[in-house]
């Protein structure tokens, strides 16, 4: 006969293989990812058009590149094995990795990258990095090795074949890949629902699926601040990167479902300035404007005292940096007289637009209040990012626009008289050329800071602040970035723990 604790016993040894699978299910590993993002892409081709929100999808995910850019800034291979550099700094060779596949089953090889870069020289290209190819020389040794022949030194070069815009690309897919990217990547496109959600699933083609990770990931695209808040603490959202929830910091601090990091960035917050339009082509206004701005006030309310002021368009922490906040300083009475000086009338009005993303719209509003005390009246426009990419970035219709640009080495933009902000100077040419052709790095640092000097003096524009970004992830999420030299995520590299 069997007493009640035998009966217990025997029951819970009965019910034991009905426990088992469900107690595995509660043990396995999470392999999926969801990761918010402030901005949606408007397509998904890094080539076809510029914008930091197509490589956060698209990098190193669906498309690679030669080199691969790590967090701390160094340079690794990636589609290539390894590389030689010539004395002279011209001339790099590189050995290609066998067995690569783009994700239509056609063969990776010597041949697609210098398609691939031929392509972004092309006159008809509109890779925003076209003049860093025109200055390279493709030829084709054999199947796995290619050779890049440089007319100027580019001390940046391995660097910069590591960003989106050097992307290598199947031939037969150019034409769609804004909409249906195929690459040698990790992760194929599996759905993008516009508005809403782009979802990347695991490529089991890729020549290292069995350490991949992250079985899909989905993004989600998420402007306002008080919602993404709300997304990572409903645990909607897993991973946000460069959020902007300083205001709500604590919450995420105190909560022991998360983890905070804090990245260091090579970006730049500037009030771009159209210079090709009347008053602004005259050097005393764009130095009044930016003399009528206090960066700190600008970087308390844009994003919550987490930035360091800059004068130029280089930051702290890269090389040859030097301070040049003291050239434009804040003073309104200066602002006053040089805009009495250049003739204008006030009250001047110009137009101020402002992208979606939170630093902009809430740093703009004290802009606009600061120009208002010497005079200018800047009329905000509100504009979504596909209106901002085509209208003040692509058509030059703005007169001021607030906007990060997050690329590290970016100077060469201002040798570019047709980029958005129009700004023309042979000074600042002549010595950004002596600087990029400079062999000896102590040379090169004294040129750089010529050139931040130039346009610091010309206020090619008004230089606010080098941003700190915090991003907000699960607590249990592995190989987040530290630092963010570029906007990527390396979906690859992460894991649940």
């Amino acid at each position: 006969m069997l007493n009640r604790r035998s009966l217990l016993a025997t029951s819970a040894a009965a019910l034991a293989p009905l426990a088992l699978p469900f107690d595995a299910l509660a043990q396995k590993k999470k392999d999926t990812l969801v990761i918010g993002l402030t901005l949606e892409p408007t397509g998904l081709d890094p080539t076809a058009k510029a914008g930091a929100e197509i490589s956060e999808v698209v990098l190193y995910n669906v498309f690679e590149t030669l080199t691969k850019i790590n967090s701390d800034g160094s340079v690794t291979p990636l589609l290539a094995e390894s590389w030689e550099v010539s004395p002279d700094l011209k001339t790099y060779t590189f050995k290609l990795k066998r067995g690569v596949k783009f994700q239509n089953g056609e063969p990776f090889s010597a041949s697609t990258v210098k398609f691939s870069f031929d392509r972004a020289a092309a006159a008809n290209s509109t890779n925003k990095d076209k003049r860093t190819f025109a200055n390279i020389a493709t030829q084709v040794l054999d199947e796995h090795t290619v050779v890049l022949i440089n007319k100027e030194i580019e001390p940046d070069l391995l660097f910069l074949l590591g960003q989106a815009s050097a992307i290598v690309v199947e031939p037969k897919t150019v034409e769609t890949n804004a909409t249906k990217p195929i690459g040698t990547g990790p992760y194929r496109l599996d759905n993008w629902a516009k508005g809403s959600t782009i979802v990347l699933a695991k490529w089991d083609g890729y020549r290292h699926t069995e350490a991949v990770q992250i079985r899909k990931v989905s993004f989600r695209f998420i402007s306002e601040p008080a919602a993404q808040t709300t997304a990572l603490l409903s645990g909607d959202v897993d991973l946000f990167p460069h959020a902007s929830v300083s205001r709500s910091l604590p919450q995420f601090q105190n909560d022991k479902r998360f983890q905070v990091v804090f990245n260091a960035s090579r970006g730049k917050a500037i009030l771009a300035i159209n210079n090709k339009r009347k008053p602004l082509d005259d050097v005393r206004v764009r130095r009044a404007i930016s003399a009528a701005i206090d960066r700190k006030a600008v970087i308390e309310a844009a994003m919550d005292g987490r930035g360091v002021p800059i004068g130029s368009h280089y930051v702290p922490g890269a090389p040859g940096y030097i301070d040049t906040t003291g050239i434009n300083a804040f003073d309104v009475e200066k602002a006053k007289k040089l805009l009495a000086e250049a003739g204008v009338k006030t009250p001047l009005e110009l137009d101020l637009v402002l992208p979606p993303p939170p630093y902009a719209r809430q740093g703009g509003e004290l802009i606009a209040a600061q120009l208002a005390k010497v005079g200018i009246v800047a009329k905000i426009q509100n504009v979504e990012w596909a209106q901002w990419m085509s209208g003040t970035y692509g058509n030059k219709n703005y007169d001021l626009s607030l906007i990060l640009h997050v690329e590290p080495f970016d100077l060469v933009n201002y040798t570019k008289p047709e980029y958005y902000w129009g700004y023309q100077s042979a000074k600042f040419n002549e010595v950004f050329d002596k600087a990029r052709n400079a062999p000896r790095a102590a040379d090169r640092a004294r040129y750089l800071g010529d050139a931040q000097r130039v346009l610091a003096e010309d206020a090619a524009n008004v230089f606010l602040f080098q941003p700190q970004f915090i991003t907000v992830a699960g607590r249990n999420l592995r190989g987040l970035w530290k630092d963010a030299p570029i906007f990527v995520n390396d979906i690859a590299a992460l894991y649940w723990a």
